[in-house]
């Protein structure tokens, strides 16, 4: 199941941005960053497929999204520039940035390559 964050959520269980310069993933699993809005067709296209995989990974991630025009402030604390762009937020290391509606198979290596999760 994929939930909605509100800047609030999203500093509690992605990144505190406010307290932390560097990057610290605040989650206990690792997760994917959804950014998109309602009249945004690719993102349309790619919503079903986000939750296809929020079945078949279960609990091994999580999957966010954040409404780009509800939440302004998180789109510009990621430079967020054109939608859908995805946040892959691995346990340990860097996150990393894709954009566009990705197809699932790429998807799915991205979070095997990435967040180092099989399903």
């Amino acid at each position: 199941m994929t939930e909605n964050l509100t800047k609030e959520t999203f500093l509690e269980k992605v990144f505190n941005f406010e307290e932390n310069k560097e990057w610290k993933f605040e989650g206990k699993v690792p997760a994917l960053v959804d950014f998109y809005a309602d009249w945004c067709g690719p993102c349309k296209m790619l919503a079903p497929v986000l939750e296809k995989l929020s079945e078949e990974y279960g609990e091994k991630i999580n999957i966010y999204k954040i409404d780009t025009e509800a939440q302004p402030e998180l789109s510009a604390a990621f430079g967020i520039r054109s939608i859908p762009s995805m946040l892959f937020c691995p346990a340990e290391g860097e996150p990393q940035m894709a954009n566009g509606a990705l197809p699932k198979p790429e998807l799915e290596r991205i979070i095997a390559d990435v967040l180092k999760v099989e399903k």
